[in-house]
């Protein structure tokens, strides 16, 4: 079983690479494919700095923004259960240093590294939970309050007199993908949200510790 997060050493990726073959550290530009939707999945990658962003191909050809990620995540991870095409696209959305790992790499490391065994097994329990509660937004709760969910999830808030600016690049556009609304829903929403001082917007998104409120009980404005 995974550790708690305060039991788990900090990730040091360079180390990581230095003591075993099959890992490199690669930078990518602004608006670069990490890898495409369909390419064979053949390696694990660590976001050192840098942001990027989750996308997929829908069956009309329209692509649906679906996370944002950040340094500190891995991604790519299926290859690691018999995944053999990538099921997802991932381009760069600011200049990244990213760690890429493959396979055998990985494998060896799970078997013989304890901590890495932890910290990796501590990222697919937080996926799990991820899926999860995203699973449950979309089937119980409105467009707004899955707004809202996104919203303090990016800007990691939450805590009690606490207000954090999301600094990840992040557009109406891309937040309608990942609510699953329009753009012109989500511009609503925003502007909701902003006059009841739940976020201040204007370039950059400041989220307030009381959207947290509007997430837990019933929301003042109508549902979907």
């Amino acid at each position: 079983m995974a550790k708690d997060d305060s039991s788990i050493e900090p990730f040091d990726v360079r180390a990581f690479i230095a003591k075993r073959d099959g890992g490199t550290v690669l930078q990518y530009p602004y608006g670069h494919f990490v890898y495409r939707q369909g390419d064979p999945a053949v390696a694990l990658y660590y976001i050192i700095s840098g942001t990027a962003k989750v996308s997929v191909n829908t069956e009309n050809g329209r692509e649906a923004a679906i996370a944002i990620l950040s340094g500190g995540d891995f991604f790519g991870e299926s290859c690691m259960y018999g995944q053999l095409s990538q099921g997802t696209t991932v381009t760069t959305t600011s200049d990244c240093e990213i760690a890429r790992f493959n396979q055998a790499m990985v494998g060896r490391a799970l078997r013989d590294d304890p901590a890495f065994l932890d910290v990796f097994l501590n990222f697919l329990l937080k996926q799990n939970q991820k899926l999860k509660a995203d699973l449950i937004d979309q089937l119980f709760n409105s467009s707004e309050k899955r707004l809202a969910r996104i919203l303090l999830t990016l800007a990691r808030t939450g805590q009690a007199d606490q207000s954090t600016i999301i600094t990840l690049p992040i557009n109406q556009e891309m937040l309608a993908d990942m609510v699953g609304t329009t753009r012109p829903r989500i511009n609503q929403f925003m502007n909701k949200f902003r006059k009841l001082g739940y976020i201040e917007y204007n370039g950059q998104i400041k989220v307030h510790s009381s959207l947290l409120n509007f997430l837990l009980y019933d929301s003042p404005f109508a549902t979907d």
